[in-house]
C-alpha cells in the first residue's frame, strides 16, 4: 500500500525490530506478600501472598553444555561458552531448544488461570480489523482480518460493489505461518507485485498476479531483502541477494553485496538486468525507486558504517541522463528520501542540516546545494513523515510523541491542520498526484485503530471503517508525564490504566520501551495490552533517549558511544512509576523486543533488584558479535562494534550476555524467540538465556520460550500472538503473585 514513511527512517527500523516501510513508489519491506484478599471483579485483580500460592516446584533446567572458547579482544580475553548454540542447524542444538521448550510450557502448563487468558483473548481478538485503503483505478484495495484469520486478507471493491478477495495469505501456506510481506500495483493498474515472507522470514519471495485475468505469471523471484518493487512501464527495480552457497545457513549467514536488479514481466529472473552493485563493498545496502510520473530514479545507498544514506537519481525520460547517477547528496551520514517530484525537481525529505527534518527541491541538473529551495523548513516539531498527494504535502509532525498533521502545497504554503480525534497516532495519507481524497488510520492506547476517510480540498474527516471491540475505551485514562532521568533530562512516558485504580503501590504494571534506531513510539491500540489494563494492570511506555520522538538529536543522546543513557532513562521510568506509588517491586514487569530486548537484559543485569519479572524479546545479546549475523553489520552506526577498541570498551559495559554475575538473584525471566529469526538470530536468545539459568542463584524462573516457524515479528499469524501474549500475562500474574480476575 502507498506510504507516507520515509525510507531510511524504516531501513533503520526493520535492521532492529520492526518492519519497513518505503520511498515513494516502493513497498519495503513496540515479592512482598500482600494479605489482603479482594472479590475477584472484573477490572480488580486477587493478590495473593506469592508464587507459593501457585503450587509450580522449582524448576530444573537442562544442561547447558559450556566449552573452552574465548576470544581476544585488545588484549582481553573474553570467554563464550556457549558458542555451540550459534549453529542452529545442529542436532546439539534443536536438542537443547527441545528440552528448554519443554521446561517453559510444562512451568506455564501448572498456571491455574493460563487458559482463560487464553480464552479472554480469544474473544477480545475477534473483531474485524481494517487496514489504509489505498485507490487502484476504478477501485478501492483494503486489507480486513475478520477477527481470528492468521492473516489480513486483501479485497478489492469498485464503488459499492460486494468487495472481492484479491489474495487471501491464509491460503499460502497450510499452518498459517506464511505471510504477506509488502505488495505494489503498476501504475497502468494491471500487475500487482507481492512478496511473502515464510515461517517470519526477512527473506521475501515475489510473485506478479495480472489483474485482469486474475492469474500468476510464471515468474518467481528469489532471495529477495531489504527491497521494495518500483514500477516503471512493463517491469520493476527490486533488490537482492545472491543465492546461498551450498550449505551455507541461510537464516544466520551474513548478508553482502546487496544489488538492484529490474524485472521486466514475462521473463525468468535469471534474465533480471543489473543496474547497481559495488563489488568493492560487501555491506550496505541498495534500494531504487521511480517517482510516480516514471522520470526520475532514486538510487539510495548505505555504507554498514554510518547511520543514513547517499542518494543519488538519474532522469530516465533523458536519453543523455538515463544511464547516469546524479548525486544530490553524498554523505552517508544523513537520512535521505525522494518523495516526489515537480516536473524537473524532486522533493527530498532529509534531516541535513535539520535534526527534526525538514523537505527541499533540488534540481538534478544543478544539484549543487545553493540550489536547492527550501519547501518545508525545519520546525520545534520532528517532521516524522510526508506524502506528496494530489499535489499537496500532508506532513505528519511529532508534538510530545503524539501526531500533529498539517496540509500544505507543493510548493509549501500552508493551508491546514487535520484535525484528530484525540492525541494519538495518525498514519496513511498516501496517494496519487490526482487523488482528491486520501485515507487514514487513527489509534491511542484505548483508541481502536479506526480508518478515515479525508478531503484534502474541504479538509473533513469521516469515518469509513470502526471496529467493534469488546472493550469501552471510555473505561480508560491515559497521562504523560516528564520525569528526570539520571543525568536530569526530562523523558516522556505515558502511562494507561482503569477509571478508578488507586496509586497503592501495588498495581500490576507493563513497563515497555524500545530506545534506539530513531524509532518513535507513539500511542497505538492493542487488543494483547487490554487484558492487563481491563484486569486492573498499569501500562507504562517511556520515550527514551535513542528513539526519534524528538529528532536526530534525541536519537544520537541513545547510540554509541551514549548506550548508557537509554539504561538510565529506563531505569528512571521504573523508580518514578515506585516512587509516584502506581506500583512496586513486586509487581513491576520490564519488557521490550528486539533493541528493547537488549534494553531489558542490560537493565536486569545493572538493576536485578528494579523488578519482579523480565520479558526480554528476540533481543540482541552478544553485543561483540551481532555484526557477524545476517544484516546485523547494519546496526554497527548504533552500537558501534567489537572491531574497534573504544567501541568494544563501550559495548563489553553493557552487552548483556557478557554481564551476567554468578550467583546473583535475577528477575523473573521468560527470553522469547523465533526459530526462523533471520534478523535477530536466535542464537543470541540461546545464550543468553543459558548464561543466566548458569547465573541465577535466586528463587525465580529464567526460561526460555522459542515458536516454531516464526521469525521476528513481522506476519506472526493470529494463532501464535494469541498463544505468546496468554503465557506472557500468565508468566507475569504468576510471579506477581496476583490472580487476575479473567472472564
Amino acid at each position: 500500500m502507498k506510504a507516507a514513511i520515509p525510507l531510511f527512517a524504516a531501513l533503520a527500523a526493520m535492521a532492529a525490530c520492526r518492519a519497513g516501510s518505503k520511498p515513494e513508489r516502493n513497498t519495503l519491506p513496540s515479592n512482598q506478600a500482600l494479605t489482603e484478599m479482594t472479590s475477584p471483579e472484573r477490572g480488580e485483580p486477587r493478590r495473593q501472598a506469592g508464587l507459593a500460592l501457585l503450587a509450580i516446584p522449582p524448576v530444573k533446567y537442562p544442561e547447558s553444555r559450556k566449552a573452552n572458547v574465548t576470544d581476544t579482544y585488545f588484549g582481553t580475553v573474553v570467554p563464550d561458552p556457549y558458542r555451540w548454540l550459534e549453529d542452529l542447524d545442529s542436532p546439539e542444538t534443536k536438542a537443547w531448544v527441545t528440552a528448554q521448550n519443554e521446561i517453559t510450557f510444562g512451568y506455564l502448563n501448572q498456571i491455574s488461570f493460563r487458559d482463560k487468558i487464553r480464552e479472554r483473548l480469544t474473544k477480545i481478538w475477534n473483531y474485524e480489523r481494517y487496514g489504509v485503503p489505498e485507490q487502484v483505478g476504478e477501485e478501492l484495495v483494503f486489507t480486513k482480518n475478520d477477527g481470528l484469520q492468521n492473516q489480513a486478507v486483501v479485497y478489492r471493491q469498485r464503488g459499492t460493489e460486494e468487495p472481492r478477495v484479491l489474495l487471501d495469505p491464509n491460503k499460502f501456506s497450510k499452518d498459517g505461518t506464511t505471510a504477506l510481506a509488502g505488495m505494489e500495483f503498476s501504475n497502468d493498474h494491471r500487475y500487482l507485485a507481492y512478496a511473502t515472507s515464510g515461517g517470519g522470514s526477512d527473506w521475501h519471495k515475489v510473485r506478479i498476479l495480472d489483474l485482469q485475468t486474475n492469474k500468476l505469471l510464471p515468474e518467481e523471484l528469489n532471495w529477495v531483502k531489504v527491497s521494495g518493487t518500483s514500477w516503471t512501464k512493463k517491469g520493476f527495480y527490486y533488490s537482492r541477494y545472491d543465492a546461498p552457497k551450498a550449505g551455507e545457513n541461510n537464516l544466520s549467514g551474513k548478508n553482502e553485496y546487496h544489488k538492484v536488479y529490474f524485472h521486466q514481466l514475462n521473463t525468468p529472473q535469471s534474465a533480471d538486468k543489473l543496474v547497481y552493485e559495488n563489488p568493492k563493498m560487501a555491506l550496505g545496502f541498495r534500494i531504487a525507486g521511480a517517482t510516480e510520473d516514471e522520470r526520475f530514479l532514486s538510487l539510495y545507498l548505505t555504507d554498514g558504517k554510518s547511520d543514513g544514506n547517499r542518494l543519488q537519481v538519474r532522469d530516465l525520460t533523458d536519453p543523455k541522463q538515463a544511464a547516469t547517477w546524479t548525486t544530490l547528496i553524498s554523505s552517508y551520514e544523513f537520512n535521505n528520501t525522494v518523495i516526489g517530484n515537480v516536473g524537473g525537481e524532486v522533493l527530498v525529505y532529509t534531516n541535513y542540516k535539520a535534526p527534526n527534518y525538514r523537505v527541499v527541491r533540488i534540481d538534478p541538473k544543478k544539484p549543487h546545494e545553493a540550489n536547492w529551495s527550501e519547501v518545508l523548513p525545519e520546525s520545534k516539531n520532528k517532521l516524522e513523515s510526508v506524502s506528496h498527494v494530489g499535489g499537496r504535502l500532508v506532513a505528519d509532525y511529532l508534538n510530545d510523541a503524539s501526531s500533529q498533521v498539517k496540509v500544505y502545497s507543493d510548493q509549501g504554503q500552508f493551508q491546514h491542520d487535520v484535525k484528530l480525534p484525540a492525541i494519538g497516532t495518525a498514519s496513511g495519507f498516501g496517494g496519487r498526484r490526482t487523488d482528491k481524497v486520501v485515507y487514514y488510520a487513527f489509534t491511542s492506547f484505548a483508541y481502536p485503530t479506526t480508518i478515515y476517510k479525508y478531503d484534502l480540498a474541504t479538509n473533513t474527516s469521516t469515518v469509513l471503517r470502526a471496529p467493534k471491540v469488546d472493550v469501552n475505551p471510555q473505561d480508560y485514562v491515559t497521562t504523560q508525564v516528564f520525569y528526570p532521568s539520571k543525568d536530569g533530562t526530562k523523558i516522556p512516558m505515558f502511562i494507561v490504566h482503569k477509571k478508578g485504580v488507586t496509586r497503592n503501590g501495588k498495581n500490576p504494571t507493563y513497563l515497555y520501551a524500545y530506545g534506539g534506531f530513531n524509532v518513535s513510539l507513539t500511542p497505538g491500540f492493542s487488543v494483547a495490552r487490554m487484558l492487563w489494563l481491563e484486569n486492573g494492570g498499569i501500562l507504562a511506555i517511556p520515550n527514551l533517549r535513542g528513539g526519534g520522538e524528538y529528532g536526530e538529536a534525541w536519537h544520537q543522546a541513545g547510540m554509541t558511544p551514549n548506550k548508557q543513557n537509554v539504561f538510565d532513562d529506563f531505569i528512571a521510568a521504573a523508580e518514578y512509576l515506585k516512587t509516584n506509588q502506581y506500583t512496586d517491586y513486586n509487581h513491576l514487569a520490564i519488557a521490550g523486543g528486539s533493541n528493547g530486548g537488549l534494553l531489558v537484559g542490560a537493565t536486569m543485569n545493572q538493576r536485578p533488584d528494579l523488578c519482579k519479572v523480565a520479558l526480554p524479546a528476540v533481543g540482541v545479546m552478544d553485543m561483540l558479535r551481532y555484526q557477524k549475523f545476517t544484516i546485523g553489520w547494519n546496526w554497527a552506526p548504533e552500537y558501534g562494534t567489537s572491531d574497534n577498541e573504544a567501541q568494544f570498551k563501550n559495548l563489553l559495559a553493557f552487552s548483556p550476555l557478557h554481564n551476567l554475575k554468578p550467583k546473583t538473584s535475577y528477575p523473573a525471566t521468560m527470553v522469547t524467540t523465533a526459530d526462523h529469526d533471520d534478523r535477530v538470530v536466535p542464537a543470541h536468545s540461546f545464550k543468553f538465556a543459558a548464561a543466566l539459568q548458569a547465573a541465577n542463584d535466586g528463587p525465580n524462573p529464567t526460561l526460555i520460550r522459542v515458536d516454531v516457524n516464526a521469525g521476528h515479528g513481522a506476519g506472526k499469524s493470529t494463532q501464535l500472538q494469541i498463544a505468546e501474549w496468554a503465557d506472557v500475562w500468565s508468566f507475569c500474574y504468576a510471579n506477581m503473585g496476583v490472580t487476575p480476575a479473567v472472564q
